[in-house]
């Protein structure tokens, strides 16, 4: 039996219908007019509607694709908790695009108002999703799977056949064949109701709960973290104290009298690299080799860094970021007295070929008549000299094959007792004399062992040797563990939600007419699978030897094919419902006989 229904049409007059275009305009659509008055929701009513979009499941996807669309210019462009320098660099390179990311906090996308917006939406929109999700679920586990719907045939897989055997032995051995089979099953009048596969829902909990640990433990490692950066030369160490530090930051509930102690020296550093073909100069071998302790009395231990294995230690990781040279020097002064001996490490200004600058800085000069006379040097030096013959200074090859230092003199106040702070490798010049011999400066190109003296009788500055440095970046990341938890736990829920299928299965037994038991399976799943037809078989033969065919039932004297198959169509004017939501005994009204 079918129903109609239609929609009683607006009786006014075409001219009223359509008012702009008079009758032209009312022929226009049969739809018919309809004059809704919305009602007004008000501050509570619009603050509910917000909350409900907001722990919606589409706008927790739209703000995870946000949040990882946000990070990508924190990978592409230079961040200033990474690598200040760079960030000035692309500043001084690039000034009007350097304007519009410093506006948009592109320098500092993780810390950034928009970021933390999105993750904070994020956070909120997953607690308000996972929620009511799981009591529900709880809801679920408590109760019973639905009762059966009258009519089987209505489902997509279904079976059927004819046994001698009583309806109550048939839906005794179901029932105990359905719970060996790890189904949760029960008893409802004439039927069995199972459902099994409630592990896809716990991944799906468990996929988005993993998403909130992670999500914490970003928060975690931003609050608590500490991050440092050290040069460190040949022969000299490090402490974990934080006036040993080149650099350092934390987060906001970091508290810096809790570090660590820990320590390590930087014994040799090795570097080797490919002397030929297109990758000439690429790194083969970089590694420091290091001493390290952990502990106030710890005993020292031999390792190495290298620039993916870094240094676990008292919950810091050290890892490896550059190296460069620093060639030895001694200066006297006009006393002949030795003021400065020592390493002073040059800054890479190539990182392929490793063409450096650096400056020598001696505060405690005088000249021979005992006055003060500071002195400072602004130097270059090259590992392989290859400007020999053009008057420049250049490498062009990052090993120790051909090494030159230039330098250039100066005299006078170098500043280091204004109380300002300095650049350690910058030389202030504002208070400085460059020294001049016969009006040109003085300056000199010196190879190991080597000597350039100073005019005036004001001492001298000699070219002994070289060491290699390394810098190291010492991290303490809080979150880190519980990051690599979420991240494990998510991709198990994940799994489990798109690998495991939830189904019901009912097996109805009644005696009929001829006093036969006819005996009714079928079978639901929450998405069509090839697995229900196949499972819904093996339970027909498991069943059946509790159940076996009665001879001859049919109209041709043959037994009736127990395999299950897709329910015959009924038909457009049938009077059952589309969905198998009746049932003889109470079943969930949200659900019905859905998985």
């Amino acid at each position: 039996m079918s129903t109609k229904t239609g929609t009683p049409r607006d009786e006014r007059p075409a001219a009223d219908t359509g008012s702009d275009l008079g009758a032209a305009g009312s022929q226009l659509s049969t739809a018919p007019t309809e004059d809704v008055t919305l009602p007004s929701l008000g501050p509570l009513g619009w603050a509910r509607w917000f909350w409900r979009q907001l722990t919606s499941m589409r706008v927790a996807l739209l703000l995870l694709f946000l949040l990882s669309v946000g990070a990508i210019p924190g990978s592409l462009i230079p961040q200033t908790s990474i690598d200040p320098v760079k960030v000035d660099r692309f500043k001084t390179e690039h000034t009007t695009l350097a304007d519009i990311y410093d506006k948009l906090g592109m320098f500092h996308v993780y810390s950034s108002v928009w970021f933390s917006a999105i993750y904070l939406l994020l956070f909120i929109s997953l607690i308000g999703c996972i929620v009511p999700r799981s009591w529900q679920f709880v809801g679920q586990l408590r109760g019973r799977p639905p009762a059966a719907p009258r009519r089987l045939t209505r489902l997509p897989v279904y079976t059927t056949w004819r046994t001698d055997a009583a309806p109550e032995e048939v839906l005794g051995a179901a029932q105990r064949l359905l719970k060996k089979r790890r189904f949760r099953a029960h008893r409802n009048g004439t039927a069995v109701a199972a459902e099994k596969g409630y592990l896809r829902e716990v991944g799906n909990l468990v996929f988005h709960l993993a998403l909130i640990v992670m999500l914490v433990a970003f928060a975690v490692g931003s609050l608590w973290k500490s991050e440092g950066g050290k040069l460190i030369t040949e022969g000299d160490g490090f402490a974990n104290s934080l006036t040993q530090y080149d650099d350092f930051k934390s987060g906001a509930f970091f508290d810096t009298d809790t570090l660590e102690p820990f320590g390590f020296t930087l014994d040799k550093f090795e570097a080797t690299y490919e002397r030929s073909g297109p990758e000439k100069g690429t790194p083969r071998i970089f590694r420091a080799q290091i001493r390290y302790f952990s502990g106030a009395d710890g005993k020292e231990h031999k390792t190495a860094i290298e620039v993916n294995t870094p240094l676990d230690i008292a919950g810091s990781k050290v890892y490896l970021l550059n190296h460069g040279y620093a060639p030895e020097v001694t200066v006297k002064d006009g006393r002949g007295k030795v003021v400065y001996k020592g390493a002073v490490p040059f800054l890479p200004q190539d990182p392929k070929n490793f063409t450096s600058t650096g400056v020598v800085k001696v505060p405690g000069a005088q000249t021979k008549d005992g006055k003060a006379n500071q002195l400072g040097f602004q130097g270059f030096f090259v590992p392989t000299f290859g400007g020999k013959g053009s008057g420049s200074m250049f490498s062009q090859f990052p090993a120790l094959d051909y090494p030159v230092l230039t330098l250039t003199a100066y005299h006078g106040d170098l500043g280091v007792g204004s109380g300002l702070p300095q650049n350690v490798y910058q030389l202030d010049k504002k208070r400085l004399k460059q020294y001049k011999d016969k009006g040109a400066p003085v300056a000199k190109m010196m190879l190991p062992g080597e000597t350039m003296k100073l005019p005036n009788g004001d001492g001298s500055i000699k070219f002994t040797g070289i060491k290699s440095w390394a810098s190291f970046k010492i991290s303490h990341q809080p979150g880190n563990g519980l990051a690599l938890t979420g991240a494990a736990a998510a991709l198990i829920g994940l799994a489990g939600s798109l690998f495991i299928q939830r189904r019901r299965v009912w097996v109805r037994a009644e005696a009929d007419a001829d006093g036969h038991t006819v005996v009714e399976l079928a079978g639901l799943g929450r998405s069509e699978s090839a697995r229900l037809p196949e499972e819904l078989a093996e339970l027909a033969l498991e069943l059946e030897p509790d159940a076996p065919l009665a001879a001859a039932t049919g109209d041709d004297g043959r037994a009736p094919d127990p395999k299950p198959g897709p329910a015959p169509d009924t038909g457009p004017d049938s009077e059952d419902p589309a969905e198998p939501t009746d049932s003889d005994g109470p079943a969930d009204p949200s659900e019905g006989a859905r998985a």
